[in-house]
């Protein structure tokens, strides 16, 4: 789903959705059109009906869901304020964001140690993941060798929490405790 205020961006891509063609085949049944045109490359990224309807549904939860998930995140960084162990990226931004994730960087740690940390929190019922591989290192792009040690560790050393709208104070003080203890045995 593209949300947009662009008219021109608009057009673009409702032509390129269904592989650059003028009219779409639901027009020509329903007798608006009797022929099309191909224009363009594009591509079949029609969205089906189930998933449209869903969709819009969806659209009615947003700006709550995107509320709730900010006020998680407030639990996450007060959680954090005592934590000198964690890095919270962009913890002192206040613009109004999807918080669609909960990234952590530990501070003076290794791959392996977030790993183990990472397992840690598994056996505690905790689910992570990571947020993302550096792109330098995915084999598509070796062949321009960077050399990127800040890049490298941030990507060595992040963790993605949970982070959802119905997560609960005591879930995030859980999770923060459980990292807490963790982090203290690990070093």
């Amino acid at each position: 789903m593209l949300v947009t205020n662009n008219e021109d961006l608009a057009k673009r891509v409702r032509l390129l959705r269904s592989h650059g063609m003028t009219t779409m085949s639901y027009q020509r049944a329903a007798g608006h059109a009797t022929s099309y045109d191909v224009v363009d490359l594009g591509y079949n990224y029609r969205m089906d009906d189930l998933r449209a309807s869903i969709g819009i549904s969806q659209l009615h939860r947003l700006k709550e869901d995107l509320l709730k998930r900010a006020i998680v995140r407030s639990w996450y960084l007060d959680a954090f304020k005592n934590m000198d162990k964690v890095i919270v990226p962009f913890a002192a931004n206040n613009e109004f964001v999807s918080n669609y994730i909960m990234p952590i960087v530990l501070k003076d740690s290794t791959v392996d140690n977030r790993d183990r940390v990472r397992e840690s929190l598994h056996t505690k019922g905790i689910q992570t993941s990571v947020h993302y591989p550096a792109v330098h290192q995915f084999s598509i792009y070796k062949k321009y060798s960077a050399n990127l040690p800040k890049t490298n560790y941030l990507t060595d050393n992040e963790i993605t929490l949970p982070m959802y709208s119905k997560l609960k104070l005591d879930d995030i003080q859980y999770i923060c405790d459980s990292l807490r203890e963790i982090l203290k045995s690990e070093h």
